[in-house]
C-alpha cells in the first residue's frame, strides 16, 4: 500500500481550485485592461473625492 496514493477526491479538488484560480486570473486581468484603458484618457479623468472643482463650479455669469 502506497503512502502517496491518490484519492478521487484529491481531483476533483484539483479540478475546483483549478476553476477558481482560472477565475480570479480572469477577473485580475480585467481589472488591469480596465485600469490602462482609463490611464490612457487620464488628461479627462476625475476622481471622486467630494472637493469642489473649477470643472464642476458654475460659471458666474458676467455683467
Amino acid at each position: 500500500m502506497a503512502i502517496a496514493k491518490e484519492h478521487e477526491i484529491h481531483r476533483r479538488r484539483f479540478g475546483r481550485n483549478a476553476g477558481v484560480g482560472l477565475a480570479l486570473l480572469a477577473f485580475v486581468v480585467l481589472v488591469y485592461g480596465v485600469t490602462v484603458a482609463k490611464m490612457q484618457s487620464g488628461d479627462k479623468m476625475e476622481a471622486a473625492d467630494h472637493s469642489p472643482r473649477i470643472s464642476m463650479t458654475p460659471a458666474e455669469p458676467s455683467e
